[in-house]
C-alpha cells in the first residue's frame, strides 16, 4: 500500500522558518519524482516545488523562489520542502505528490500518488 504522509505544518509568524517532511512507502522512492503543491482557503491547488526522479534537478513557483527549497532524502524515504521568510500569503494546505520517472513536474495530473496534506498558517 502506497503512502505519502505529511507533517511539519503549524502556525507560525511571518519572517519564520518551517520545514515540512512528506514520508513515502510502498513504492522505489529513489524513482519518483516528488512535488509539492498547495492549496489556499477559497483557491485552487497550485504548484509550489518539485524535483525530478534522478535528483538533479528542481522547480519552483514564482512566489518560492529563493525561499523555499525542495530536497530529499533516499535513505529515509522522506522529502522535505523547507520554507523560508514566510508570509501570510503562504498559509495552505501543502500536499506532496510522487510521480515515477518523472522531471520536476510542475501541473498535477501526471502525478501518480498524493499525501492528504499538512496545514500552514502564517500570522503577521
Amino acid at each position: 500500500q502506497v503512502q505519502l504522509v505529511e507533517s511539519g505544518g503549524g502556525s507560525i509568524r511571518a519572517g519564520e522558518t518551517l520545514s515540512l517532511s512528506c514520508k513515502v512507502s510502498g513504492l522505489p522512492f529513489g524513482n519518483y519524482a516528488m512535488g509539492w503543491f498547495r492549496q489556499a482557503p477559497g483557491k485552487e491547488r497550485e504548484f509550489v516545488a518539485a524535483m525530478n526522479w534522478i535528483g538533479d534537478r528542481t522547480r519552483y513557483a514564482a512566489f518560492a523562489q529563493d525561499r523555499f527549497t525542495v530536497f530529499r532524502e533516499i535513505a529515509k524515504n522522506t522529502a522535505y520542502l523547507q520554507m523560508a521568510r514566510v508570509t501570510p500569503e503562504d498559509t495552505a494546505i501543502y500536499y506532496c505528490a510522487a510521480c515515477r520517472s518523472c522531471d520536476a513536474t510542475t501541473i498535477p495530473y501526471p502525478y501518480d500518488f498524493w499525501g492528504q496534506g499538512t496545514r500552514v498558517t502564517i500570522s503577521s
